[in-house]
């Protein structure tokens, strides 16, 4: 049985110093490794027994990172094992295969959105003058298929987020809003669109999946059984599925916890 196992990136498998949440002394911390670079300096981490958990999960399924991240800032990521073959970014925008992009896949996404979301262009500017606020650091448009912002979270104002979502809702697009950052996405650009594909090209007989943010949450769902950490927006605003295991940790150990979840039901179900 060929198990694909689609795990979102960041705050699910790797932490950023700020989203480590490493519980009591220094003296307890566990052993921590480097998942990403970025201008020469390390930036988001790993446990060493997660690292390991990796590995083994690398050989047991296809395991394919999924992120928002854009393509040049998943190039950054560097997990422990061997290069996935697969790798879906942009929210789904992107399926990579051995690294690069299928043309295929991204004139699909392309048609899909034109027929169910307003323009990019049109939903850019709206974003725009939202952002003009002393609360943004930066505003950014990814892949021309969605908007991004860098916020400082705790000077957003009370209703800046709903009012920002449902105006998108009305544009068929939809908001989360994931540490620091304020995404604006098309509703049909979606992971589990591009892990379906993924399932499709390797003959996936099931499908694992792993996420923190309301952006994972239809891959959750479309999986045959997922895994979330107990922190990060899905936390947040209480979203639970029957098939979806809640991990007993937070922060830098949930993402040990879940790389431990996916190890032993790939190893079930492609035993």
């Amino acid at each position: 049985m060929t198990v694909v196992a689609a795990v979102d990136l960041d705050r699910t498998l790797i932490y950023s110093g700020r989203a480590l949440a490493l519980p009591g002394p220094d003296s307890a911390a566990p052993p921590l490794i480097v998942g990403e670079v970025y201008r020469g300096e390390p930036i988001s981490f790993l446990t060493a027994e997660a690292g390991r958990l990796l590995v083994e999960l690398a050989y047991a399924s296809t395991l394919v990172p999924t992120t928002t991240r854009t393509r040049e800032q998943y190039s950054r990521v560097r997990l422990p094992g061997p290069p996935p073959r697969y790798a879906i970014c942009a929210n789904g925008g992107h399926l990579l295969i051995d690294g690069v992009t299928d043309p295929a896949w991204r004139a699909t996404v392309d048609a899909r959105l034109a027929a169910t979301s307003a323009p990019l262009a049109e939903v850019a500017e709206h974003f725009r003058k939202a952002c003009e606020r002393s609360f943004v650091r930066k505003r950014r448009v990814a892949e021309d298929l969605f908007c991004y912002a860098v916020v400082e979270r705790e000077e957003l104002p009370s209703g800046f987020v709903t009012e920002l979502a449902g105006w998108a809702d009305g544009q068929g697009w939809k908001v989360s809003l994931q540490g620091r950052k304020l995404y604006v996405v098309p509703n049909e650009l979606t992971k589990s669109a591009a892990v379906a594909e993924v399932g499709r090209q390797s003959g996936a007989s099931r499908i694992l999946a792993a996420g923190d943010s309301l952006l994972d949450a239809e891959m959750l769902a479309f999986a045959d059984q997922g895994v979330r950490p107990s922190h990060g927006e899905l936390h947040d605003t209480g979203w639970t599925s029957p098939k979806v295991h809640l991990t007993g940790s937070s922060g830098v150990f949930a993402g040990e916890d879940i790389a431990r979840w996916l190890v032993a039901e790939a190893l079930h179900w492609a035993g």
